[in-house]
């Protein structure tokens, strides 16, 4: 099913800003997958209907940064109560050796389930287990799961020509590749699965794991030069903790956001995650070059890593996308979540006007596509794509609720999805996805989960 009428909604948000963020419109027809009508709509003869009676529409939310290998590495203890680069250390430093296919497909599945199930129709996975001792072909592995799930993926194809080095690791460290098999790995990712369309559902990033560790700076400027000549995005993380910001200013003299400017990694084909650390320059020249931050602040929390300054990148013209970052960092993948807990974070640390809901499903929606370069995609409106989540509002959670259109995100917690879409086919019915076997799922899980925990040092 790809055309349908969605009749009587009792609130739609679009995903756009300002006023148009809401809509009079109570019904949305779909029409080979793409929107075509908003209004008070009448039925065509013969036309399916989907009945959004107590229900909210929003558009299928964005994920723009997430470690999908990591869904089976949630809660390890000796990781729960440190910061950033001791987590590192304990988690996927650790655990990287022994992550082979079996257990790749099934934290993808895991991951891509929940975040299905959270309203998520889109995510850009930063995968970067590649190079030596990875033998078989993430790339391909992480695309089929995708298909099989009904999700746009973008995959941020990440990798190291170095390894990162801590004075008292004696673990095994993250995997590199020489330089040229990087880049020729990342071409052939190219012609074979990226769309450069607006609608795509697939598409390839250029995406080393950091700027500072995983490469030289030569190498890192002949990155952006590669990717610019094979017309794909750039992602990487950065100024995640003040340590990164430490680093850039004793090797360079340079704050993290201009030294990546030298070398070639800024404008509006450049993502960053996270950017917690940030002065007033860093802040312009982001928004003057329209880069942009994959804002991820469960995890920025969860590893006392600081809050991102995202409404001030906005305000200066940056583009804003949400992101739930690695299971391991957050010990879910639900973006739902991910809105309720930047609703209360900003807040809490800038006061309760800090941030809107609209501004956040925007964020989440229509400005991460953006990010992503599916312009056709997050927002509900004629010849937009149809990735559509409709949430049943017929719970008690919502019971009570004075403006049901942003309950999904002030209320929090699990969501109530009773249809999702992705360009109009059908991902999500009544809380559970097709065709998939949950209980096979979470046994596998379990198990692989209790294999690593015993085998890993």
């Amino acid at each position: 099913m790809t055309s349908f009428l969605i009749q009587n909604a009792h609130a739609i948000l679009t995903g756009a800003e300002g006023v148009t963020a809401r809509t009079t419109s109570t019904d949305i027809r779909v029409e080979a997958g793409v929107i075509t009508a908003l209004g008070q709509l009448s039925p065509h003869p013969g036309e399916q209907r989907v009945d959004a009676s107590h229900g909210v529409v929003y558009p299928g939310f964005v994920n723009t940064h997430h470690h999908l290998f990591q869904s089976l590495l949630k809660g390890v203890p000796e990781a729960l109560n440190v910061p950033l680069f001791e987590w590192l250390q304990a988690v996927p430093y650790r655990y990287a050796p022994y992550l082979d296919d079996a257990c790749l497909e099934a934290a993808a599945t895991l991951g891509m389930v929940e975040l299905l199930l959270s309203g998520c129709t889109t995510v850009a996975d930063h995968h970067y287990l590649y190079g030596q001792g990875v033998h078989y072909d993430p790339t391909e592995l992480m695309f089929e799961v995708a298909d099989k799930m009904g999700l746009r993926f973008v995959l941020m194809r990440g990798g190291a020509t170095r390894g990162r080095t801590f004075a008292t690791d004696e673990r095994l460290p993250m995997p590199t590749e020489p330089f040229d098999v990087l880049l020729k790995s990342i071409e052939q990712a190219v012609q074979t699965y990226h769309d450069p369309s607006t609608a795509a559902f697939r598409k390839v990033v250029l995406a080393p794991s950091t700027p500072f560790y995983s490469c030289s700076p030569d190498e890192l400027r002949d990155m952006a030069r590669f990717a610019r000549s094979l017309n794909i995005r750039m992602h990487s993380h950065l100024s995640e903790t003040a340590d990164y910001v430490s680093f850039a200013q004793t090797q360079w003299q340079q704050r993290p956001v201009h030294w990546c400017a030298e070398h070639e990694w800024i404008g509006p084909d450049v993502s960053f995650a996270h950017m917690v650390h940030l002065n007033e320059a860093e802040i312009a020249l982001c928004g003057q070059t329209q880069t942009a931050i994959a804002h991820c602040p469960q995890s920025n929390g969860r590893l006392g890593s600081g809050v991102a300054p995202v409404q001030a990148l906005h305000t200066a013209g940056a583009t804003v996308g949400i992101g739930v970052d690695g299971a391991a960092s957050n010990e879910a993948a639900d973006m739902i979540s991910e809105l309720h807990a930047a609703w209360l974070i900003h807040r809490a640390h800038k006061g309760a006007g800090a941030q809107s809901v609209e501004t956040l499903v925007h964020w989440a929606t229509a400005s991460g596509a953006k990010l992503l370069g599916l312009d056709q995609v997050g927002l509900i409106a004629p010849g937009m794509q149809a990735d559509l989540v409709i949430y049943d509002m017929n719970h008690p959670r919502y019971g009570g609720q004075h403006d049901l259109a942003t309950a999904p995100v002030t209320a929090g917690g699990s969501p109530h999805i009773r249809h999702a879409f992705v360009a109009g086919r059908e991902v999500v019915r009544h809380g559970a996805i097709p065709g998939l076997d949950m209980a096979e799922l979470l046994h596998k899980v379990r198990r692989l989960t209790s294999h690593l925990r015993s085998i890993s040092p």
